[in-house]
């Protein structure tokens, strides 16, 4: 048993064993291992890749237009993801993601400053990766876990996932203070290429599964949606997540660096919002109920809204700070949520979950639209980063977010 499964257990007898139909599995408790070593090299080498970027370009079209590309061609990606997991398996796909992320960040190493001239071949390797690593690891979720135990593992993945952000960028902010300048940057991308190496080994740790339904549903999904409006309206929810989420993904470390302009500084800082998220994520792991969806997007809806709302007296640390971490407080109370509630709906879809890996996709097509259109809403509104309307603009995609509220149906799924 793993260190990161042992430390698991005594939590759960420390603070209480749940009922036994609520326990994790073994595959439940080596993928939130393998997720950890994963997201370890995402937080060194994703959060500052934009910053790359930005001290490379100090260009927001050039930041955004990497951004919406990645985005836009991500539904794509997934699509070709998902049939190949239906041919063979989820753990094939996962396996490719995590390889392809390891190759992208070794040319990032290995043409340095020239990233900035190729930044949008980049942005479509990076886009492959990602569409094969999410289809994949989305899908595990769902089979790892059910309806009895499932925001409970969301919780645990979510500390796994915050425990790894914050790691991180404390790692690749002492090695900002020790190496500083571009070079920095290219040591933190080689390590999180090692990051990248060990999960693709442990990932085989988790079991294959042999798929008896290897056909491929994902032309019926147009059909599927005019026939059942609720399945619509969960979609929708994500496209409404996705207005903000996509600004979200890359402008806060960026402003950090304006008011504060150390990598290693925002490293730190980093590690204060992981800290932040996962207190939230592990109180979910222990009080939250299904029944009260609608209650926790309501609250982090407004805690969103507050939270830009900051950023219309100045840009300053004080404020920046500020509205990070209120949004690191909502996003455990958001995203598993939605996730949770996601992943009732596709129980209750036809064929008994066999169109989990066609719903992974359009949710991604969903989700990333709205990513698309809220980072393009941020180039023509708010190109000036220093200006009020990218208050306004982060405002606009909080307010949205009370219209999640009313995508969540009120009765037949559990949730009030």
């Amino acid at each position: 048993m793993s260190l990161f499964a042992r430390t698991v257990e005594r939590l759960q007898l420390q603070f209480g064993s749940p009922d036994p139909e609520k326990r994790l599995s073994p595959d439940a408790k080596v993928s939130l291992l393998v997720h950890f070593c994963f997201q370890i090299g995402a937080s060194m080498s994703s959060v500052f890749l934009n910053l790359y970027l930005w001290r490379l370009t100090e260009s927001l079209f050039i930041n955004g237009m990497y951004y919406i590309i990645l985005y836009a061609l991500s539904p794509l990606f997934f699509a070709v993801a998902g049939k190949i997991a239906k041919m063979r398996d989820r753990m094939v796909v996962y396996r490719i993601g995590i390889a392809m992320y390891a190759v992208f960040f070794l040319l990032v190493v290995l043409t340095q400053e020239r990233v900035a001239d190729y930044y949008m071949l980049f942005a479509v390797m990076h886009s492959i990766s990602g569409a094969f690593y999410w289809t994949a690891y989305l899908t595990l979720m769902y089979d790892v876990s059910n309806d009895r135990n499932r925001i409970r593992y969301l919780g645990f993945n979510s500390i796994a996932f915050m425990s790894a952000t914050l790691t991180g960028p404390v790692i690749a902010a002492f090695l900002f203070s020790q190496i500083g300048g571009l070079q920095g940057y290219v040591v933190v991308f080689g390590i999180a290429f090692v990051m990248y190496a060990l999960t693709a080994a442990l990932s085989f740790r988790i079991r294959t599964e042999s798929n008896a339904h290897k056909s491929y549903y994902l032309h019926l999904m147009p059909l599927l949606l005019r026939k059942n409006r609720d399945w619509l309206r969960c979609l929708t929810a994500f496209f409404l997540l996705g207005l903000l989420q996509g600004i979200m993904l890359f402008v806060p470390n960026i402003l950090l660096f304006l008011v504060v302009p150390r990598e290693d500084a925002v490293g730190y800082l980093g590690m204060l919002f992981s800290a932040a998220a996962i207190t939230v994520s592990y109180l979910l792991t222990r009080v939250a109920r299904e029944e009260r969806a609608r209650t926790y997007v309501y609250r982090a809806a407004i805690g969103y809204t507050a939270g830009s709302a900051l950023l219309l007296f100045d840009l300053s640390v004080a404020t920046v700070i500020g509205f990070m971490l209120i949004h690191s407080l909502c996003n455990p109370l958001h995203g598993n949520t939605l996730t949770s509630y996601m992943y009732r709906m596709i129980g209750q879809l036809p064929l008994q979950g066999q169109l989990r890996i066609e719903s992974m996709v359009m949710r991604e097509t969903f989700l990333n639209a709205g990513r698309v259109v809220s980072i393009t809403m941020l180039i023509v509104l708010a190109s000036d980063l220093a200006g009020s309307m990218l208050a306004w603009v982060l405002i606009g995609g909080s307010l949205m977010q009370f219209g999640v509220v009313w995508m969540i149906r009120k009765n037949g799924a559990g949730v009030s």
